[in-house]
């Protein structure tokens, strides 16, 4: 059985009572570089986003889990994001919100669980992240997670000043 909870922390469906998480989170500007965000999101789209969190994950393709510590404090979000059955692969990523709760293990831990969920519930044969080469505490998070850097993206992402290089790292189930 896979379970979604290790030492300290836990992994968890989205509620309708994270709508104020998600939303600091979807908001925050200094994190949309991460996700290639450049557009705020209303509370109303993050209401129904949640409404329609429920889908499985064969039909949605991506699954959004919220990272809690065992006080049950939400402190990021970790996802799996173009999830192909038939190639048995998938993308994640992790964020955790607040400057305190970084470098704790936190990432780490919730990056084990999600991989071992991947691997043993999801049957999938490979995991991938895209990182951005300057990103030095995710690089040193998802290689000291069993990650591998298999290629480099040039010129990959522009912050509206200047382009920046993208690491694709690869986790096969061996």
């Amino acid at each position: 059985m896979v379970r979604l909870k290790g030492e300290h922390i836990y992994l968890r469906a989205l509620e309708p009572e994270d709508l104020e998480f998600v939303h600091k989170v979807e908001n925050d500007t200094a994190l949309w570089h991460l996700s290639d965000t450049q557009t705020p999101y209303s509370r109303f789209l993050i209401k129904q986003y949640l409404k329609n969190a429920k889908q499985d994950i064969y039909e949605a393709k991506q699954l959004r889990l919220a990272i809690c510590t065992n006080n049950d404090n939400t402190i990021g979000l970790i996802d799996v994001f173009d999830f192909n059955v038939k190639n048995k692969r998938a993308g994640i990523g992790i964020l955790i919100k607040d400057e305190p709760n970084r470098s704790k293990g936190y990432g780490k831990e919730a990056l084990q669980i999600l991989v071992n969920y991947c691997f043993e519930a999801l049957h999938l044969h490979q995991v991938f992240a895209n990182i951005s080469e300057n990103n030095e505490a995710s690089l040193k998070l998802f290689e000291g997670s069993g990650f591998k850097k298999i290629g480099l993206k040039k010129d990959w992402n522009f912050d509206g000043k200047q382009f920046s290089n993208v690491y694709i790292l690869q986790n096969i189930k061996e």
